[in-house]
This record gives C-alpha cells, sequence and structure tokens, in this order.
C-alpha cells in the first residue's frame, strides 16, 4: 500500500456537497483515508472573475500506481458532473494527486508531486493539517515551511468553514 495525499476543490453547485461526494466515492472504489483536513473557502486562483472555491486535502492508502489513480480521479471527476472547460476556470469538481509516497513522477499526464503545490496557499493550509511531516521530495520542505514563503496576498482571504 501506498501513501497519497489528494487536493479536493468545487466552486459550482452545492460546492460542500460535492466534497463530501468525491470522498466518498474514494472510500467505495477502496481508497482507505487516513485522515481529513477541515474545508477551506478560498479565493480563485488564475482565473480571478469566478465563485470563491471550497478546498479541502485527504491522506489516504492505496493499491493503485499513480497512472490508476490518476485514472480513478478523472473518472471520479466525470461522475460527479465535471465537464473540462477553460484551465484554472470554475468547475463542479478537482481532483489531483498532492504526494504519491516520496516519489516524483513526470510524464506527459502526470507529474507528482503536483507542480503548482508550492505556489498554492489553497493546497498547501490543508495539506499541513494531514500530512504536517511530510517532505517534498526535490525541496526538501514540509507543506507549513512552502506555506510561509507565500507572499501574504497568496494567503490571504482564506476562511476555515467546516469539517470534511
Amino acid at each position: 500500500m501506498s501513501t497519497v495525499a489528494l487536493s479536493l476543490g468545487s466552486n459550482l453547485g452545492d460546492r460542500l456537497q460535492l466534497l463530501r461526494k468525491a470522498v466518498s466515492l474514494l472510500k467505495s472504489a477502496g481508497i482507505a483515508i487516513l485522515a481529513s483536513s477541515d474545508v477551506f473557502e478560498t479565493p480563485p486562483w488564475g482565473v480571478k472573475d469566478q465563485p470563491r472555491f471550497l478546498n479541502a486535502c485527504v491522506m489516504a492508502e492505496t493499491g493503485l500506481s499513480p497512472e490508476e489513480l490518476l485514472d480513478l480521479l478523472k473518472q471520479m471527476e466525470d461522475a460527479l458532473g465535471r465537464i473540462p472547460e477553460k484551465r484554472w476556470g470554475p468547475r463542479l469538481i478537482d481532483l489531483d494527486i498532492l504526494f504519491y509516497d516520496g516519489l516524483s513522477v513526470r510524464s506527459d499526464r502526470l507529474t507528482i508531486p503536483h507542480r503548482e503545490m508550492e505556489r498554492r496557499a489553497f493546497v498547501l493550509l490543508p495539506l499541513t493539517q494531514v500530512a504536517p511531516e511530510w517532505r517534498h521530495p526535490e525541496t526538501g520542505r514540509t507543506p507549513g515551511e512552502m506555506l510561509r514563503l507565500l507572499p501574504p496576498c497568496e494567503t490571504g482571504g482564506i476562511l476555515r468553514i467546516c469539517t470534511l
């Protein structure tokens, strides 16, 4: 079994319900959830003219390979109604692999650790709750260390909403 961290986000529809449905689908697929972060309401990143997001992270165990896990997450996004549109635009659900054990993976389909994680407070803040001791295999930084390196404008406007 491998330990993974997954990021969950939604800014359309019943955002909290979609995050909770995603966790339920993960469990139904045999992914063992070890820890769940709080849910945070966050400003949009990338494309600013869109609704605020709800974001959370889970740490889990899986027997799936990184590519199989990616395929499963894409199937779950489809099942929850996501229609791929504008990059960084509004979406019903977004499921991303943040890390997979201590692996570094670079392919056309998949980058692990997630290539943008170090720039995204909405990922790092919940990740500090579920995997505070994890270290990025390339930089050696923990989620908290990465979060502290972000400019204040990236960490502003984030509100803790509830538990997942």
